[in-house]
């Protein structure tokens, strides 16, 4: 790669490579046995006062390896976890990597229906699950090929009196916890203590071989499962290292990252719990980010290094009363992902922490890192940045022809991370593959709009779905949050289409607010200064919350379903 084919390539940070190798490590395995040796002694999560170094990590994930391998699960067999940030979760994740199989994350916000077309669809064997949700896995364990289920409580590994503590209140004091009735289930940690008397054996396991089942695309359709392979997630942890190491930590210490993200989503997946591996850092976990209380006490306990999340998470601990008392002194990297990071949001936080947010862009199917904005200040609002080392991102035409700078159409991506298809869906595979007719390389079709400028900065104009058609114009939502959200007394905004018998579509927009005086006038006032007439919502409706995924995503299709 050379900066006169990638004009992109001159803005890397110092000390980034244009390309990695994604076959520095045969698989996950070595890379994990690298950094359990290497970081032995060093912090490696925290979880509700609780902390775990890697070579406490080593010695529980080898133990649940050996009991797995001893109730006869194969290389390759599917192993479901559905669990929120808690620190049973690391040790289950490296536990069935180092035994060989092939991890399914599962939302633990899924209902009975979504959990059974998941395990159905993965052929799950196994799963390790919070008692919180086990109710749902008798609904429907029956019709899957779930033969050992590995339950266990949140407060599991908090150590006494905490965990008889927490045990106790969200089973009895906050109800969280509906009775099941799954008689063959072991409790986690006793799998763990009784592998601890067995043999591990290190499994034969290639790079190429599939590491995670990774489903996506829930909202829009039955939810299909991206196959990652070590050599993908490889990739995106080399290239992250990197990326991140441009910019270390004030005293040269080790990174403090924040996991608010949950780590079943494959943004936090690989680049909390795998990309600090690599580099000896401790992940700050956060069980429920909704609760911004305990958040900012989690906070006020660690001088963190590098935040992870998105909008809606610093617009929320932005507007918290206590947010003020956070010592932020030692953030160096600010990381937004997932949902267009809006102006007035990255504007406050880079006030409040002197640290300008750099936002990227990725999806489940590559890994999921695309592209970042440099993490060493120099990064451009409203921008996704430029690709990662040894990644090219190109745009296409509707008729599939390469577009230049400054058009608009799909972005596609080529590199080392993007997925080898759906897990048995041949035909969704092939609507999302692009082949080059003028060398045959096969593109991935994100199905997101946007454009690349002069310097091979990218932007998102919007997602090809959510885009509103207004007496043949476009226009793009994101662009209509991103006014609304400065409106004074606004909160949260999102926005959508709406059919209308004179133009087609009409822009719709839910408002929360933060000033209980607004009203749709004051709203309707500030978008006309602000946007052209067509731009402008027809219809403002307020809303006490918008409906989001578990990682903070709002969800405009819920919203359009709400309106048919």
């Amino acid at each position: 790669m050379t900066v006169e084919t990638f004009p992109w390539l001159k803005h890397y940070p110092k000390g980034v490579p244009y390309e990695i190798n994604p076959d520095n490590y045969s698989s996950l395995l070595e890379l994990i046995d690298e950094g359990f040796t290497n970081f032995a002694d060093d912090k490696a999560f925290a979880c509700m006062g609780k902390e775990i170094t890697y070579g406490q990590l080593d010695k529980l994930s080898r133990d649940f390896a050996a009991y797995l391998q001893s109730i006869g699960l194969q290389k390759g067999d599917r192993f479901a976890i559905q669990s929120p940030n808690i620190l049973q979760y690391p040790v289950a994740m490296y536990g069935a990597l180092r035994a060989g199989l092939t991890i399914v994350n599962t939302n633990p916000l899924y209902t009975p229906r979504e959990m059974e077309h998941q395990f159905k669809d993965s052929g799950a064997k196994a799963i390790m699950i919070v008692a919180n949700f086990a109710s749902n896995l008798e609904k429907v364990i029956e019709g899957t090929q779930i033969k050992h289920v590995f339950v266990t409580q949140l407060g599991d590994m908090l150590g006494f009196p905490k965990k008889q503590i927490v045990n106790y209140v969200v089973k009895n004091v906050k109800k969280m916890v509906p009775p099941f009735n799954l008689p063959n289930a072991t409790p986690f940690m006793d799998a763990v203590n009784k592998g601890a008397k067995l043999n591990w054996t290190k499994p034969a396991v290639k790079n190429t071989d599939l590491a995670f089942i990774q489903y996506t695309g829930g909202t829009t359709g039955v939810s299909k499962g991206a196959m990652l392979s070590h050599r993908n997630i490889i990739s995106n942890v080399e290239a992250n290292y990197y990326w991140m190491g441009a910019r270390p930590s004030k005293d040269n210490g080790k990174h403090v990252i924040v996991a608010a993200l949950p780590l079943y989503h494959v943004y936090a997946l690989t680049v909390n719990a795998l990309s600090a591996l690599k580099g000896g850092s401790m992940n700050l976990l956060i069980t429920n980010p909704r609760d911004l209380d305990a958040f900012i006490k989690d906070l006020k306990k660690y001088k963190v290094t590098i935040f992870t999340g998105l909008n809606t998470l610093y617009n929320g601990l932005l507007n918290h009363p206590k947010i003020n008392e956070v010592d932020f002194s030692q953030l160096v990297i600010t990381s937004a992902g997932g949902m267009a990071m809006q102006k007035v949001v990255t504007e406050r936080w880079q006030k409040l922490t002197g640290n300008l947010a750099a936002e990227g862009y990725g999806l489940s199917e590559t890994s999921p890192v695309l592209s970042s904005n440099p993490v060493d200040g120099t990064a451009r609002i409203g921008y996704i940045g430029v690709p990662f080392p040894s990644t090219e991102l190109r745009i296409l035409s509707e008729d599939n022809q390469w577009l230049g700078v400054g058009e608009v159409g799909e972005i596609c991506a080529f590199g080392p991370q993007v997925m080898s298809g759906y897990y048995n869906r041949p035909d969704e595979t092939d609507k999302v593959m692009f082949a080059d007719p003028t060398d045959g390389r096969k593109w991935f079709k994100t199905g997101d709009i946007g454009v690349m400028d002069t310097d091979g900065f990218f932007k998102i104009v919007d997602r090809k779905k959510d885009m509103v058609l207004v007496s043949g114009f476009n226009v793009y939502p994101n662009e209509i949050e991103d006014v609304v959200a400065k409106c004074e007394g606004v909160l949260e905004v999102a926005c959508i289409g709406v059919p209308d018998e004179k133009s087609g579509e009409a822009v719709k927009i839910f408002v929360v607010k933060k000033d209980p005086n607004l009203t749709q006038e004051a709203v309707m006032a500030y978008c006309r200064e602000n946007l052209t007439a067509y731009k402008c919502p027809k219809h403002v409706e307020f809303r006490t919350e918008l409906p989001k995924t578990n990682v903070g995503k709002i969800l405009r299709r819920a919203l359009k379903e709400e309106t048919k």
